[in-house]
């Protein structure tokens, strides 16, 4: 059953009707109901159409949320053939809030990294919500170190709302384990492209998405800190997380414009959740797109290529 939106609220009912319909019919096979449901089906997609034309900052920011959103494990399914998962930091823990391992994608040999929310109650408290613990970036940090080593593209899909603040994660020096995931992003002389396939949030995602090409989904959004927190700290006030929202320019959109994000990914209208292969396909034409640019690049010219990205981040405004 499809979870609405508080803002998808009017389409709900009319879709709502249609399915009651369609009940009916299937109860009394003598009721011909076939030209109503169609009538609200038409209704039902122009809704969609009009609620998705021009979604506000905080209206992609619930949507990027979404609960029945296509989290990493469903990429990594999807995308990728003899996916072999690599667990452990080899010092601490194996993190399940972050997904790592050698994979193929379209025969080629990769190196895949991500966030995992979780999909049901179980798995979301067992995945920690997507918020990464010390030993998840180190995790990556090892991975990303292998990657280098064999020559094998790094791709990272970023779905975290920051990295987890608690007491025993800064005791086992969160910050740094970012800072030095990050550093490593920057250091590895092979290609490495992220996709943003929900909430980009804070150091906790620039930590997998330092790259030489960084994707985002249509819906998706990437910030320093989130909507409420912003709003908690800006006016004491976490209900003005909507004005907070506008200010930080946290969409693809407007990320697309500062030179942050390079593509955007095309997503079905109403959301990846609405149509989950066709997001995949995307997704999937995306990285090959973002992996062909970087053919026959040495290791140095990689490096360089993306250090200056990131250098190069601050000279385009909004305005330009």
């Amino acid at each position: 059953m499809t979870q609405y939106l508080d803002f998808e609220k009017p389409l709900a009912e009319i879709e709502g009707k249609a399915e009651e319909l369609r009940a009916l019919a299937r109860a009394n096979e003598e009721m011909d109901i076939a030209q109503e449901a169609a009538a609200l089906d038409a209704k039902a997609a122009k809704m969609l159409d009009e609620l998705y034309a021009d979604l506000t900052p905080w209206r992609k920011c619930q949507v990027a949320r979404h609960p029945e959103r296509p989290h990493c494990k469903d990429y990594v399914e999807a995308l990728f053939t003899e996916f072999t998962p690599l667990a452990g930091d080899r010092n601490f823990a194996d993190d399940l809030a972050v997904i790592g391992g050698l994979a193929r994608f379209d025969d080629r040999p990769v190196m895949v990294i991500g966030h995992e929310k979780g999909s049901d109650t179980k798995s979301r408290i067992e995945r920690n919500f997507g918020m990464a613990r010390p030993e998840g970036y180190r995790k990556a940090v090892r991975l990303m170190e292998m990657a280098s080593r064999f020559g094998l593209p790094v791709i990272t899909l970023i779905d975290t709302a920051g990295a987890y603040p608690g007491k025993g994660a800064e005791e086992r020096g969160q910050s740094e384990a970012i800072a030095r995931s990050t550093e490593m992003c920057l250091k590895i002389g092979v290609p490495l492209v992220s996709v943003i396939i929900g909430e980009g949030g804070s150091g906790g995602a620039v930590a997998f998405a330092t790259a030489n090409r960084v994707a985002m989904l249509e819906h998706s959004v990437y910030s320093v800190i989130s909507p409420e927190g912003c709003a908690s700290i800006l006016w004491k006030d976490a209900e003005k997380m909507r004005e907070a929202a506008e200010a930080l320019r946290l969409t693809a959109q407007d990320l697309y414009k500062l030179g942050v994000c390079d593509r955007i990914i095309t997503e079905p209208k109403g959301g990846a959740h609405r149509d989950r292969g066709a997001t995949v396909d995307s997704v999937r034409a995306a990285i090959a797109a973002m992996l062909k640019e970087m053919d026959g690049k040495d290791a140095a010219a990689l490096i360089k290529d993306r250090r200056q990205k990131f250098l190069d981040i601050g000279q385009k405004g909004l305005a330009a």
